[in-house]
């Protein structure tokens, strides 16, 4: 075996042996630490708090919630259901995002009002001819509640659900309840880009980084003190009890369910900040429709020798590019991406190099072939045309990187006032 095979080899049974042991004293961290023991008694989430004081708060109320195929309590009963059964709970309507209520519908596709075959209740659409709650959805409901697992980045739509709906019922005096979930990233890692105001989208709600570290609860508390929203309503989060930012998904102990068709796993998250925005892009492959989902980096016409040479000389912590040749997408080669969840590296600035390394070796670039709408959704996602305005000078990606620390820091101070957990 050649000297440069046996360091490739060392490398990556290296961090598989991360994988298996979750040892993070591998690799040196940049943002997530060890997971430190839950105190004060199991983990509960915020469903199961709420449960644990007999719905006290929503005793007398007629409830909206918007919910889907994520929300459980920790017996694995969905949470409408726990809501429908309770005794001093009048649950009257559902909401519904993207994706829709059981997490079936491909992204981008508008989801129709219909009945639940649950609860026979109406499942109102926020992904379909309104992403806010209309007046007429809200009639009849004094207390909307949101319980929904979020993935921790920007550009995941169940949060622009969120902050539309809390600014909807502070415009009708309509009380709203956060049941906080764990943030599957935890709660160090702050990464990426910051939104521009002009960028503002579906897809880019708050200003917050790419990569934010916070819960439900604490960016809708954050959402509500800095008036991110024009009307801002009563706001009641529901903590969770035994988590801390350390935690990543697998010290909850919970059944992962996947958030949407391509977030099959819990450390799925990590790979959509480090991929997922080459998803809009043309000729790539990121595994969509995979059980690997957003593993990938690849396009057309890329050597995936060299190609996971170069990325491989980022030095990246924790993380290993292997040379991928696709059988998902024939002829766009590139890297299989192996990645320690706890080595704190930065999954955005992966994702920046991934685009411009691959920008430069796919014939014709990656943004020969995008549309004026696919190109304005690429920045909206990002948060800017910075990234595109680097692909066509050929820019230097850790000049992007470096763009973002300062404002990186200052949304870690700024956003210290409104952690709820330590």
């Amino acid at each position: 075996m050649s000297s440069v095979k046996l360091k490739s080899f060392l490398a990556t049974l290296t961090l598989l042996l991360g994988f298996a042991s979750c040892a993070p004293r591998l690799y040196p961290s940049t943002g997530q630490q060890p997971a430190a023991p839950v105190q004060g008694g199991p983990f509960m989430l915020g469903i199961d708090v709420l449960e644990s004081q007999r719905f006290q708060l929503l005793a007398g109320r007629r409830v909206g919630l918007i919910t889907n195929h994520t929300s459980y309590n920790s017996r694995g009963v969905r949470t409408r259901t726990v809501l429908q059964r309770a005794r001093n709970v009048n649950l009257v309507a559902l909401y519904a995002p993207e994706h829709g209520i059981e997490g079936k519908a491909p992204a981008g596709k508008y989801i129709a009002t219909r009945k639940d075959p649950i609860t026979g209740l109406t499942v109102h659409s926020l992904y379909g001819v309104t992403r806010k709650p209309s007046p007429a959805q809200l009639a009849g409901v004094d207390m909307m509640i949101f319980e929904m697992q979020d993935i921790g980045v920007r550009s995941y739509t169940y949060i622009s659900t969120m902050v539309r709906a809390m600014e909807a019922c502070g415009e009708r005096g309509i009380p709203f309840v956060v049941l906080d979930r764990p943030n599957p990233m935890g709660g160090h890692g702050v990464f990426g880009p910051p939104l521009e105001k002009r960028w503002e989208s579906f897809v880019g709600q708050i200003p917050v980084p790419y990569v934010h570290g916070m819960t439900t609860g604490e960016l809708a508390v954050m959402t509500n003190a800095k008036s991110w929203i024009k009307r801002r309503p009563q706001l009641h989060v529901v903590k969770m009890r035994g988590w801390n930012r350390s935690m990543l998904w697998d010290n909850t102990r919970l059944r992962w369910r996947p958030t949407s068709p391509n977030i099959p796993k819990p450390t799925t998250p990590f790979f959509y900040a480090m991929t997922g925005m080459l998803g809009g892009l043309m000729p790539v492959d990121i595994g969509i429709g995979t059980k690997d989902a957003f593993e990938f980096a690849g396009g057309e016409g890329v050597d995936p020798n060299e190609f996971s040479h170069t990325m491989s000389r980022y030095g990246f912590p924790g993380t290993v590019f292997q040379p991928y040749v696709s059988t998902n997408r024939p002829g766009r080669n590139g890297s299989r991406i192996l990645y320690n969840p706890r080595s704190g590296a930065d999954p955005v600035a992966i994702d920046v190099a991934c685009t411009l390394e691959l920008h430069r070796r796919v014939p014709g670039g990656l943004l020969s072939r995008v549309s004026v709408s696919g190109l304005s959704l690429f920045n909206k996602v990002y948060g800017s045309d910075q990234l595109e305005q680097a692909m066509r000078k050929g820019g230097n990606p850790q000049q992007l990187i470096n763009s973002w620390r300062s404002s990186n820091e200052s949304f870690r101070r700024d956003r210290q006032r409104y952690l709820l957990y330590p």
